[in-house]
This record gives C-alpha cells, sequence and structure tokens, in this order.
C-alpha cells in the first residue's frame, strides 16, 4: 500500500500570520511612513535636505 501524503500545517500557518500582519501594516499606513523616511534619508544624503 502507498502512504497517503498528508499535508504540512506549519507553512500555511505561517504564511496566513505573516498575511495578516502585513495586512495590519497596510492598514496602519506603515508603507507611507517608510516611503516618507526613505525619501527625507535620501535627500540628506545628497545634500539637499
Amino acid at each position: 500500500m502507498k502512504n497517503k501524503a498528508v499535508p504540512r500545517k506549519g507553512p500555511f500557518i505561517l504564511l496566513t500570520i505573516f498575511t495578516m500582519l502585513l495586512l495590519a501594516g497596510i492598514a496602519f499606513e506603515e508603507p507611507a511612513r517608510v516611503l516618507e523616511l526613505a525619501k527625507a534619508i535620501c535627500l540628506s544624503c545628497i545634500g539637499i535636505g
């Protein structure tokens, strides 16, 4: 008899957790803050800001 492949649950649980954290970060407008800080750092690096 062939052994039935049991699907691993760990990767699906981790993927679900990481997706929830990603959506929470987007909901709290984290991407906008990150881009704002990146723009400020880049301007200070080239001597404008």
